[in-house]
C-alpha cells in the first residue's frame, strides 16, 4: 500500500465522518429548543464546512480550497458576532418590558 492510497482512504473516511457530523448539527439546528442551540448548531456546521473543504483539499491536491476555507471562517464568525447582538438586543429589549 502506497502513501497515496493511504491519503485517498484516510481522506474518505474523514469526508464520510463529516458529513455526518454535519447532518447531526443540521439536525440541532432545526429541532434546537433554544436560539442559542440554534446559533452553536450553525457555528459547528461553519467549522465542519472548514474541515470538510479542507479534507477535499487535501484528497484532490488542490491548495486553491484552502482559500475558500479560509473566507468561509471569516464569514462563519461575522455570522456568530451578528447572532450574538441579535441576542443581546432581544436581552435588552426583554429587560425593558413592563
Amino acid at each position: 500500500m502506497s502513501a497515496s492510497d493511504v491519503v485517498s482512504i484516510s481522506t474518505m473516511i474523514a469526508l464520510i465522518m463529516l458529513f455526518i457530523a454535519m447532518l447531526i448539527s443540521v439536525v440541532r439546528v432545526v429541532i434546537g429548543p433554544t436560539l442559542a442551540d440554534r446559533v452553536l448548531a450553525l457555528d459547528l456546521l461553519t467549522v465542519l464546512a472548514m474541515g470538510f473543504v479542507g479534507a477535499f483539499a487535501i484528497r484532490t491536491g488542490l491548495m486553491l480550497y484552502l482559500d475558500i476555507a479560509i473566507s468561509l471562517a471569516l464569514l462563519g464568525f461575522l455570522a456568530t458576532v451578528a447572532f450574538a447582538r441579535y441576542m443581546l438586543s432581544r436581552l435588552r429589549d426583554e429587560e425593558t418590558l413592563p
